[in-house]
């Protein structure tokens, strides 16, 4: 099997989606890809972030992991993105971030990458797939492959069932949310693969 490059995009607010994006590059890697962990930047004014204890506990423990470069995105075979979920969509940050994304899409940078997203939210049906299918909808304008988890695994029907991707509430993931990330992780790393070989 080719070692596909995978770069694993993350942005969180209280710690949930860190939690998914450290699952997914620990498995990727024991599934054999080469891995970049890195956090996409905050954009909200430092005096908010600082102002809640738990959204500047969690800058604090992401602040040793790499914020994402555009040559992150040119080194990387595929892309597992997380984030959480506001007001039915992305969060503004990710959305920010991809909106900076235009001179790879000018230069064609990220044709034929794959990608696969998670996303988490205050209540369990709180707009994970919209947040998750929009932001396919602007990795589809890149040119890049979504792969998503579907139902081709059993943990799909334990974890709450999205085959969109990977979605969840506040928290430390469960066994079976590791179990769901994992999966989704692995699956990005065998499809990457073939398409690389």
């Amino acid at each position: 099997m080719a070692t596909p490059k995978i770069t694993i995009a993350f942005y969180s607010t209280y710690g949930t989606n860190h939690g998914i994006a450290a699952a997914a590059a620990k498995a990727a890697e024991e599934a054999g890809a080469e891995v970049r962990l890195r956090r996409i930047p905050e954009t909200a004014p430092k005096e908010v972030v600082e102002g809640q204890d738990a959204w500047k506990a969690q800058a604090e423990r992401a602040s040793d992991i790499e914020v994402i470069s555009p040559d992150d995105l040119k080194w990387a075979d595929g892309l597992f993105i997380s984030s959480p979920t506001r007001y039915g969509g992305m969060a503004s940050q990710t959305r920010a971030w991809l909106d900076t994304l235009g001179g790879l899409w000018m230069e064609g940078a990220l044709v034929n990458k794959t990608v696969t997203v998670t996303a988490s939210a205050q209540n369990k049906n709180g707009g994970t797939e919209g947040a998750i299918q929009q932001t396919y909808v602007s990795a589809m304008h890149f040119g890049m492959i979504p792969v998503v988890p579907g139902y081709a695994d059993g943990v799909k029907f334990e974890d709450g069932g999205n085959p969109y991707g990977f979605s969840t509430q506040p928290g430390e993931l469960s066994e079976v949310g590791a179990k769901s990330v994992a999966y989704q992780a692995k699956r990005l790393v065998e499809v990457t693969a073939k398409l690389i070989a």
